[in-house]
């Protein structure tokens, strides 16, 4: 549900592309496992200290089974500077051994099997699937999506999953993997949680700037 007064998003999708023609997650990868792994480092952390991290861990743990195997101990002093770093060595660790056990060591490529990797929700599921497949299975809802979707009236939702099949909703399908990643990035660098750039941002002929 959104609310009255809502830009078009066809309006916001090409507003977007003109702002970023090649929107793509800032996470650090050269296979989906990476990616995978990445993007559960990157829960309340920065991308670019993820990439730090993960520079010299994807060399220490190659891939799934690497990860699957590893002394936990090390795998959370190696993933510690991300925050949280017992919780997420866990889902790094379940979520490989899943992998490893059901899948042949490889990511699979529905949203309904990532999800069923402990450690995997709904959000991660749709970054990588989105980025390394360009599979458009749902649209990414992360702490920025939901901030700037707020803000320009796309939902009234509060929980990502219920903001996510708002703009599954406004947004055509084909438009899906890239209107998350692009959202993303207005939200980082424009849209931002304090002090948003509303002179100079490229939607403020059309934003309604709901709560700003």
């Amino acid at each position: 549900m959104s609310p009255a007064g809502a830009p078009d998003t066809s309006d916001i999708i090409d507003r977007l592309r003109g702002l970023y023609p090649t929107a793509t997650y800032e996470l650090n990868w050269s296979t989906p496992v990476q990616m995978l792994v990445a993007t559960i480092l990157a829960a309340q952390c920065t991308d670019e200290r993820v990439n730090r991290v993960t520079a010299t861990l994807f060399v220490t743990y190659p891939d799934a089974r690497a990860f699957a195997e590893a002394d936990t101990a090390e795998l959370e002093q190696a993933v510690r500077p991300t925050g949280t770093f017992r919780q997420k060595a866990k889902a790094i660790q379940g979520a490989c051994q899943g992998l490893v056990e059901r899948f042949g060591g490889e990511v699979p490529r529905t949203v309904g099997e990532l999800t069923s990797l402990p450690g995997v929700a709904r959000k991660t599921a749709n970054v990588v699937l989105a980025t390394c497949f360009d599979l458009a299975e749902g649209v990414i809802v992360d702490t920025h999506v939901r901030r700037v979707s707020q803000r320009m009236g796309l939902s009234s939702q509060s929980k990502p999953e219920k903001i996510e099949l708002d703009l599954m909703d406004k947004v055509p399908q084909g438009d899906w993997t890239y209107f998350g990643p692009a959202m993303v990035l207005l939200g980082r660098y424009v849209c931002t949680a304090k002090k948003p750039a509303c002179e100079t941002c490229a939607m403020r002929d059309i934003c309604p700037k709901i709560g700003v």
